[in-house]
């Protein structure tokens, strides 16, 4: 390599490891960077608020003398919600249906993107944009409850992992996400004499776990979340409330919770729980309790959620 060249070439190196930046460049970018720390402390400060008031004293919380940080450090409110005993019970019925509902649709809505993937699929074209259809589509929620009532899914825990089994947008997504990956994979495969479901399972399900943990982190949520069905179709069954069925039952009646939460404990115990408790600490530990386990969760999914949706918005 010529003397020239080489000059050149560190030139080229430095100029790239030192960007001179203008003063429109500065500005814009203390701007940009003001901009999306305080959208970021907008987003995160509600729910450190409501925490630091949940592990502080009540009487504090009554008096509103907890701003910033948490003043006296007790567990004391969640012991007590903890005695109120179909919380948990509706803390059960959430965990299943969530566990039990995410599994079922990402196996399905997988399966059912793989398949619509196929040009051997018999009238490929027809069950696809019928999958499409239903997307902007439905009869409303009477039809829809009448439908339910039919198929016995009221008063039963079934009405919250059936109706949720296929998602027409998760499938969607998986579809355009397999299409992404390199056809002559499965080719290589298919001269090796594997069958349509020996790919599936051993080619297609493991180069899909980004666009599947992005369905799995909506199925959670949604399930973790929904509130509806509880509501609607499981009325006449407490056993079978969710949790943000509760939340809503609770938070209507929140200055009753006081008592209600005594009423499990000794008498001992009773005047100091029902004076600890009052309307504003109740709604702010339920709200906890509802939110924890997705903050929780979330992180560990996020890398594979941003790969994901990314890769499986490119085409539709």
């Amino acid at each position: 390599m010529s003397e020239l060249s080489l000059k050149n070439k560190q030139a080229s190196r430095g100029g790239e490891s030192h960007i001179k930046l203008t003063a429109g460049d500065i500005v814009f970018n203390i701007i940009n960077y003001a901009f999306f720390a305080l959208f970021t402390l907008s987003c995160i400060f509600p729910f450190y608020y409501i925490f630091i008031n949940t592990i502080s004293n009540p009487e504090l919380v009554t008096k509103g003398a907890i701003t910033l940080i948490p003043k006296e450090l007790t567990i004391q409110n969640y012991v007590s919600m903890g005695k109120v005993g179909d919380l948990w019970s509706s803390v059960v019925i959430t965990i299943l249906r969530t566990i039990i509902g995410t599994a079922l649709m990402v196996g399905v809505s997988s399966l059912a993107g793989y398949l619509v993937t196929k040009k051997e699929l018999w009238h490929r074209q027809f069950w696809y944009r019928f999958l499409v259809i239903t997307m902007y589509f439905n009869a409303g929620l009477i039809p829809w409850y009448l439908n339910m009532s039919m198929l016995g899914l009221t008063d039963s825990f079934a009405a919250y992992i059936i109706p949720g089994i296929v998602s027409p947008y998760n499938i969607i997504l998986v579809k355009t996400y397999i299409e992404s990956i390199p056809a002559e994979i499965e080719e290589s495969a298919f001269m090796d004499g594997a069958s349509y479901w020996t790919i599936y399972r051993k080619i297609i399900w493991p180069l899909s776990k980004p666009i599947l943990a992005t369905i799995a982190i909506f199925g959670a949520v949604g399930h973790w979340n929904s509130f509806q069905d509880s509501l609607i179709l499981n009325a006449n069954s407490p056993e079978l409330y969710t949790l943000q069925h509760r939340l809503y039952i609770y938070l209507n009646k929140s200055s009753n919770l006081g008592a209600i939460a005594a009423s499990g404990t000794s008498s001992g115990d009773s005047a100091a729980l029902a004076s600890s408790f009052n309307t504003k600490i109740i709604q702010y530990t339920i709200s906890m309790v509802t939110i924890l386990p997705i903050l929780c969760v979330y992180p560990f999914m996020q890398r594979y959620f941003e790969k994901g949706l990314m890769l499986g918005a490119v085409k539709g």
